[in-house]
Order: structure tokens, then sequence, then C-alpha cells
């Protein structure tokens, strides 16, 4: 089993010195305005993640509350929506079509824990990085878990409680644990 030192170097060895300084900032400065109300605090957190995110379009709506972690692998297009609560893990890249809505409490993550390896405890067995990909006029409703690796099509609505294991189709409703198509959207 690994000593606390080993493991300590082996985390620091699969992040880039940017990687760092991102995590860094996200966790001693972001506090600062996470949920500072009203524009001023739209304001900041649109400057301090145009900073930070691989790239991010004007004007994303990042509510108080939200939390980005790993941010360096954020792609935005224009008007994301981000509610209260959301927890977005970029470690495996994030990217996010024009005009998608992020309800309150979404959990989207691009990384998780490897565990293939019996004997070995899985804090030990590292991250697994699988990109997401969050096409364009997309409504992600509350409570929802997207989970590395999957694609959401573009016009696709999420509803509620949901969990996304698998990729989406244009234009459709999708719901559940895990989450299936439901429905289709009217295209004009």
């Amino acid at each position: 089993m690994p000593s606390t030192r080993d493991q300590i170097e082996n985390f620091f060895k699969s992040f880039s010195l940017k990687q760092v300084i991102v995590l860094f900032l996200e966790e001693y400065v972001a506090w600062l305005f996470r949920y500072l109300p009203g524009f001023e605090g739209f304001a900041l957190r649109y400057a301090f993640y145009k900073l930070l995110c691989k790239k991010i379009e004007p004007f994303p709506f990042i509510f108080p509350g939200a939390f980005l972690q790993h941010s360096y692998g954020i792609e935005a297009g224009k008007n994301l929506n981000i509610n209260r609560g959301v927890h977005i893990y970029a470690r495996g890249g994030v990217k996010f079509g024009d005009y998608v809505l992020i309800g309150p409490n979404v959990v989207i993550a691009s990384s998780q824990h490897r565990y293939n390896i019996q004997g070995v405890p899985i804090l030990f067995q590292g991250h697994e990085k699988k990109q997401v990909v969050i096409g364009n006029d997309v409504w992600i409703g509350a409570n929802t878990v997207i989970l590395p690796g999957v694609t959401i099509a573009d016009g696709t609505i999420i509803g509620a409680g949901a969990v996304v294991t698998s990729n989406t189709e244009p234009y459709s409703i999708f719901g559940g644990v895990p989450a299936r198509k439901i429905g289709e959207r009217n295209r004009l």
C-alpha cells in the first residue's frame, strides 16, 4: 500500500503546473464570490472563469452556489446557464454548445475512479477520464446526473432526476434511472 507521501506525489504528478494553479484558485479564490448575488456576482464569476476555462463564450449565467472544478477542462458556447447547486467536474473535459440550460443541483462528471483491480483499494487506482459533450439548445432538468463519456445531442431535454449513462438522440426527451428516451421535441 502506498505511503501518504507517495499518494501526495502521485496526485501532483497527475496534473500540469497550470492545472494545479487552477485547482488552487478554484479552492481558495472562487469562494470569495461563489455566493455573491446580483449582477456583480454574475460578472465576477464570468471574469474569473473566463481566465480559468479552456474556452467560455459570452455571456454565461453562473448562478450563486455553482461549483466548477477542474475548470481548465471546460469549453462553453454562448449563453450557458448554470443554476444553483450545480457541480461540474471537468477533469476529463466538458464541452457545452450554445443556449444550454442546466437546472439546480445537476452533477456533470467527466472522470471517475478506476475500480477494476481487485486487492488494490479504489483510492489508489487513479481516475478514468472521459469527455462529456453537451450540444446546442439543451435543457437539463434539476437533480440530473450525467456520467463520464456521455454525449447529449442537440435539442435534447433531460427530465429532472435522471441519471444519464449513455448518449442521447437529437431533439429527444430523456428521463428516468437510467435515462431512456421518453419522447421527442417538435422541430420547426
